[in-house]
C-alpha cells in the first residue's frame, strides 16, 4: 500500500535537463574549460557540490566550485524567468496523485531553481515536502535525497512510490527502497540496466494511472 509519492523534477515535471546542459556548457566554454559530449550524462543526478567540483576538476573551469554553482544557478534563473512549461501530463498527474497521497519532491536541482520552477508552474501547493540533493550528503544515484524526502513526509520509503526519468534517479529511488515508476527522459534516456530496475515504465506522465500504484 502506498503512503506517499515522491517526484523528481527535471525531466519528469519540466523539460529542463537540456537547459542545465546548455548553461553548464556555456560556462565551461566561456571560461576556457574543456567541454566534451559525455559531460552532461556524467553529471546527471549529481548534487550541486558534486557537479560544480566536476566542472572545476574535470572540465577545467578556473573558478572556485561555490562560484561555479552560483553562476550556473543565476543563469538558470534568468532563463526560467522567461517561462517554464510543464511536460505533457505533469499537471494532471500531480493533481490526481495529490488528491490521494501526500507528495514530495526529490531533485538534484539547487534550492533556488526548485522554488522558481514550482512557483512559475503553480505546483508548489501540491508539494508539502521538497528536497534538493545539495541538502543531503550525496547526490543520486545514492539514495540520500529520497530517504530525506520520505523522512520529512513521515513515511516508510518501502511504502512510497518514486517517479523518475534518468539512470541515476531510478537507481537512487530503488536504493532507497521505493516503488519506482520510470518515465524515460527522451533527450538523455536511462540505460537498459537502470530501466530494468523500475517496477513500471510509462511513455509519458499522461499514461500514469493512479490505480496502478501499489
Amino acid at each position: 500500500m502506498t503512503d506517499a509519492v515522491v517526484f523528481d523534477l527535471d525531466g519528469v515535471l519540466v523539460d529542463t535537463e537540456p537547459l542545465w546542459a546548455k548553461v553548464r556548457e556555456e560556462l565551461v566554454v566561456e571560461t576556457g574549460g574543456r567541454w566534451h559530449p559525455g559531460a552532461t550524462a556524467e553529471m546527471m543526478g549529481m548534487s550541486s557540490p558534486e557537479w560544480s567540483r566536476y566542472l572545476h576538476d574535470d572540465l577545467g573551469v578556473p573558478l572556485p566550485p561555490d562560484e561555479i554553482s552560483a553562476t550556473v544557478v543565476r543563469h538558470m534563473l534568468e532563463r526560467l524567468a522567461a517561462g517554464v512549461e510543464l511536460l505533457p501530463g505533469a499537471e494532471r498527474a500531480v493533481g490526481e496523485l495529490a488528491a490521494r497521497w501526500p507528495l514530495g519532491l526529490a531533485s538534484s536541482a539547487n534550492r533556488p531553481v526548485i522554488d522558481a520552477v514550482l512557483e512559475r508552474t503553480g505546483l508548489r501547493r501540491h508539494f508539502p515536502v521538497t528536497v534538493s540533493s545539495e541538502e543531503v550528503a550525496r547526490g543520486k544515484p545514492a539514495p540520500d535525497v529520497y530517504l530525506e524526502a520520505t523522512r520529512r513526509l513521515g513515511a516508510d520509503p518501502r511504502r512510497c512510490a518514486a517517479i523518475e526519468d534518468s539512470t541515476n534517479g531510478i537507481l537512487a529511488a530503488r536504493a532507497a527502497g521505493l516503488h519506482v515508476i520510470a518515465v524515460p527522459n527522451r533527450t538523455f534516456p536511462p540505460t537498459p540496466a537502470a530501466l530494468a530496475q523500475a517496477d513500471l515504465v510509462l511513455p509519458t506522465l499522461t499514461d500514469l494511472d493512479p490505480t496502478a500504484l501499489p
